[in-house]
């Protein structure tokens, strides 16, 4: 990434991706599931940045930026992904917005 990009993270209906130059620099997929108290958990299995954008801190701009959106429409966090597990855990303000994945949450990716 040169000094004069700067990232954009955006949704794209089932993904957060991140925008270098106008070119997907990486993504986020996620599903959203409503739990029986009726709150959203939206689940997070997956994040891949391209190789040619690896290094560039690009996939923790992504992450931050889709937690965010997560949490400003009201949802709750499900971390899968690894990547996703660990930058929460880098950032303990995250941590009450998260829900543990359960079996449910699992037997949704298949």
């Amino acid at each position: 990434m040169n000094d004069q990009a700067t990232p954009q993270v955006i949704d794209q209906d089932d993904r957060f991706a991140v925008i270098v130059d106008d070119a997907r620099a990486g993504y986020t997929i996620y599903v959203d599931h409503e739990a029986a108290d009726g709150t959203v958990e939206r689940i997070f299995p997956h994040t891949k940045v391209q190789e040619e954008y690896a290094g560039q801190g690009l996939a923790s701009v992504l992450v931050r930026g889709a937690l965010e959106a997560t949490i400003a429409a009201g949802a709750r966090i499900v971390p899968v992904c690894p990547y996703v597990k660990g930058w929460i855990e880098k950032h303990p303000d995250f941590v009450s917005h998260v829900v543990a994945p359960t079996p449910t949450h699992l037997q949704l990716l298949r």
